[in-house]
């Protein structure tokens, strides 16, 4: 009998020994599945910032050279008509042209919006709308120019353009900081750290 109980007893001792060995196996694997998924979740997650930094680069710079386009071409008329002493005839397929340089802009300024966030967003339409107040004014100063009644000598409108030059800084700055913010996002976790 004692035989049989042995017998039993290292039966038992065996069968539990697999079994705990194939808990901690089961356990050990279970662990290296998920700092697999933590490394893969990481990985998806700096990509993500990566596209979201580039989208927003590309969209800001668009935005940017969009409005200098249009902000270039409406200074040039500017001082064309500050420079004649003697009243200009309306250009307007040169003022048709800024308009659309100007729509141009405004379109990548949507972009912009759309790309967020909200404090650059708001950057953006606060320069659309002071460039679009720039080019109307331009505008009429130009109507005003032909026949040569003008008022201020254009000084309320080089106010305006300072005050677009300043919001454009401005803008880059959010800008920049928005671009570096999600930068500093990227963050590679050390393998030891996914270990745990």
């Amino acid at each position: 009998m004692t035989a049989i109980l042995v017998s039993v007893v290292g039966v038992l001792g065996t069968v539990l020994g697999a079994a705990l060995t194939a808990f901690i196996a089961a356990s050990t694997e279970q662990r290296r599945e998920r700092s697999q998924d933590r490394v893969h979740l990481n990985e998806l997650r700096a990509e993500h910032q990566r596209w979201r930094r580039e989208r927003r680069q590309a969209a800001y710079l668009s935005f940017l050279e969009a409005l200098g386009v249009a902000d270039r071409d409406n200074q040039a008329l500017f001082r064309e008509l500050q420079a004649s002493s003697s009243p200009v005839p309306l250009d307007e397929t040169r003022i048709a042209a800024i308009r659309l340089k100007f729509k141009a802009a405004e379109s990548a300024g949507l972009v912009v919006i759309l790309e967020g966030p909200e404090t650059v967003a708001k950057a953006a339409q606060n320069l659309v709308d002071q460039l679009s107040s720039l080019v109307q004014g331009v505008r009429e100063h130009a109507e005003a120019a032909t026949s040569d009644r003008l008022e201020d000598g254009g000084e309320t409108l080089h106010e305006a353009g300072l005050r677009f030059i300043a919001e454009r800084r401005a803008f880059l700055g959010l800008a920049r900081d928005v671009l570096d913010e999600v930068a500093q996002r990227i963050q590679i976790v050390p393998a030891a750290q996914l270990r745990d």
